[in-house]
């Protein structure tokens, strides 16, 4: 896609309309699983009329804990939450607590942010509730939940609950937790995103017990995750595959637990950030704890304990630790519990990057690396380790038309190399398998001028480094880049250099960066008239000019979005360029952060992209819930090519940062009515990306 079109014709402007259209009601759904609709058990609001339950549930809503909250004790055998009881859909805070306080069992669905009011709210959950986001679109902001005594049998799935952070790191004054348990018992809370509140993230006190945490992304917080504020020594906990980054203390603080097994988690501090990590793993007064194949890298004192505690450690591994790392004492067998299978510890920083928090579709990723495995995978060494030493080899090697998974797996290293998967491939996944995506990249060096062998040159789609036209196509945990260098090339007329063209669906491009100046991302779809989805999370894109564009149906969340100065060293630029067909869905940014080494306010949020000029194109970003750097010029949107921005698609909700602004004619926001149609399950349309 050219910067600016010098010449071409003045192309006559759509009729002015109004720019945010609310689908039509027939679609009830919004935000919500297909498999609930499936179910036949949706509420909505305070006076909707429940239908009559279907004999299929949900997997996800019968799902039971493991560990300590699936053993039998004080009358409650396992925890299963709201199962059996009726499944409701909340969009607000009075929804949210009527039912999460109800006397019944439920099943609550999160479909949307929820804010809490006041700040520092912390809903009183009642027994017998599972409360779960759809999808990743379930949020909770400035508040969270608190299980007094005696409530039991209580699942937290797949939520966000974060922000309620009062400006004081050491905050004394403000109790505002994300969950917060007084003598509550059988409580799984499982792949949550947790962070940045007040107080702790996750607080288990006075003599809570049988309580599972597992698969959740805890980060950004000081006081993290306590266990105690109890002189009596009954507590019984699991605490696995969780992910804690960027967290100062309490990774857990675990004070008289009776038995705590710590399995399979990643503790991380990450080095020139503002948070340094005090200590990790604590067992203190009489806490008898077992620590096994979990994941330390940076922090400080990662292993500590008191002299009147234990800790049994064994398979763990430290990675530029320092300080204490203790062990002593007995402690206790949790297989005489319970069963459970231990991944291994190197593996875990892949694992739980692209497997904790809130996903998609629940009830895949405990089996997600089962599937994998009985996937087909070809692996791929450039030092001949490998059955190739190339991508584009084992590309290659997948038979026209296959049923079933193939995973790529690359060992690290640079690929420099053009890779293609054509469209008779689908179902291919292209993995780097080291401990970072920064360790396996695959980049080259193409730009749309660039001469061809056979004359001619590249094109725009043409330079890309990698080119997926198969659908179901999965990229995971590796580097794709273009390193054209503009400054070194100034004869060459088109500098758009792509580094990966996606014209397929259900692309899922899942901890990946993908890398470049012009055009880095292109995500186009196979014809005008295809459907093309692609959904990015835990992914970095870093460019330029119009550096995410394309008429695809796309998702980047959760992402870091880079701005990059250009060759000369100047800071102009703009983010997205949709050339979204009319009556499609086109790029949405939420959950995520623009930043970059710029001058403040010089880069765009998009413009409009109609693409050879054709005025039927109806380009659409909304950019929402998402942190905004000064960078971001006061009037984010401008036109392209003689097309106004005013008569396509172009909207924020709910952004932060210095670069965000209020809402004007220029600078168009959604109404919350709006932003209930603008969920990354809206996109989606029925597609729960899952890793395979």
């Amino acid at each position: 896609m050219s910067e600016t079109t010098p010449g071409k014709p003045r192309k006559p402007r759509k009729p002015r309309r109004a720019q945010h259209r609310r689908r039509r009601t027939t679609v009830l759904a919004a935000g919500v699983p297909l498999a609930l609709i499936a179910a036949g058990a949706l509420v909505y609001g305070e006076n909707a009329q429940p239908e009559a339950a279907a004999a299929e549930v949900p997997a996800w809503a019968t799902a039971t804990a493991d560990g300590f909250a699936s053993v039998n004790s004080l009358g409650q055998n396992g925890t299963y939450g709201g199962r059996g009881g009726r499944t409701v859909t909340v969009r607000t805070l009075a929804e949210l607590e009527k039912y999460a306080t109800a006397a019944e069992p439920y099943v609550i669905v999160v479909a949307g942010t929820i804010t809490m009011s006041p700040v520092g709210k912390e809903i009183k959950v009642a027994s017998d509730k599972t409360i779960i986001g759809s999808g990743t679109s379930g949020h909770i902001v400035g508040g969270g939940f608190f299980l007094g005594p005696g409530v039991h049998n209580v699942i937290i799935r797949n939520l966000t609950i974060r922000d309620a952070y009062q400006g004081v790191w050491n905050d004394k004054e403000h109790d505002y937790d994300a969950i917060q348990m007084d003598g509550a018992h059988h409580v799984w809370i499982d792949h949550n995103d947790l962070r940045h509140m007040a107080d702790g993230l996750i607080d288990v006190r006075k003599d809570s017990t049988n309580i599972t945490v597992s698969w959740n992304k805890l980060s950004d917080n000081n006081k993290t995750f306590g266990i105690g504020w109890t002189e009596n020594v009954v507590t019984d906990i699991t605490i696995h595959h969780n992910w804690f980054r960027e967290t100062e203390q309490r990774n857990p603080s675990t004070d008289n637990a009776a038995h705590a097994h710590l399995y399979n988690n990643v503790l991380e501090d990450t080095p020139g950030t503002a948070i340094t990590s005090s200590y990790g793993n604590y067992s203190r007064g009489k806490t008898k704890m077992v620590l096994e194949n979990s994941f330390f890298q940076g922090v400080k004192n990662p292993v500590i304990k008191d002299a009147t505690a234990s800790i049994v450690q064994r398979g763990n591994v430290f990675s530029g630790t320092s300080g204490r790392n203790e062990s002593g004492g007995t402690a206790f067998d949790p297989k005489t519990y319970y069963g459970y299978t231990l991944d291994k510890a190197a593996d875990l920083p892949a694992v739980l990057k692209s497997g904790a928090g809130p996903r998609g579709s629940l009830g895949t990723t405990a089996t997600t690396t089962a599937a994998a495995a009985a996937a087909t995978t070809l692996t791929v060494a450039k030092d001949g380790s490998g059955q190739f030493s190339t991508v584009q080899a084992a590309v290659n090697a997948v038979p026209a038309n296959n049923p079933s998974r193939v995973v790529i797996a690359v060992k690290p290293g640079t690929y420099r190399e053009t890779v293609k998967v054509p469209s008779n491939k689908p179902h291919v996944t292209i993995q780097g398998t080291g401990a970072s995506r920064k360790d396996t990249v695959i980049v080259y060096n193409n730009a749309s001028g660039t001469p061809k062998p056979g004359g001619g040159t590249y094109g725009t789609g043409g330079s890309a480094t990698v080119a997926v036209e198969a659908d179901d196509f999965q990229a995971r945990n590796l580097t794709i880049a273009n390193d054209f260098d503009e400054k070194a090339n100034q004869h060459i007329s088109g500098h758009q250099a792509v580094a990966l063209r996606t014209a397929s669906d259900k692309v899922f491009l899942d901890s990946v960066i993908v890398e470049g100046d012009q055009d880095t991302l292109l995500l186009d779809t196979a014809a005008k008239d295809r459907l093309g989805r692609v959904y990015m999370s835990n992914s970095y894109v870093v460019g330029n000019v119009d550096f995410i564009f394309g008429r695809a149906t796309a998702v980047i969340d959760r992402s870091v979005i880079t701005l990059k100065k250009r060759w000369d060293g100047t800071s102009a630029g703009y983010v997205t360029a949709p050339s979204t067909a009319a009556g499609r869905k086109g790029i949405l940014i939420a959950n995520s952060t623009l930043n970059g080494a710029v001058s403040d306010r010089t880069f765009y949020l998009g413009r409009p992209w109609h693409a050879g000029g054709d005025a039927s194109l109806d380009p659409q970003t909304t950019v929402r819930n998402t942190t905004l750097s000064a960078a971001i010029r006061t009037t984010p949107w401008t036109d392209m090519s003689g097309f106004s921005w005013k008569d396509d698609r172009f909207a924020e909700y709910k952004n932060t940062g210095p670069g965000a602004g209020s809402a004007s004619p220029d600078r168009p926001h959604l109404t919350d009515a709006q932003a209930a149609d603008q969920e990354v399950t809206d996109w989606l349309a029925g597609w729960t990306p899952t890793a395979s």
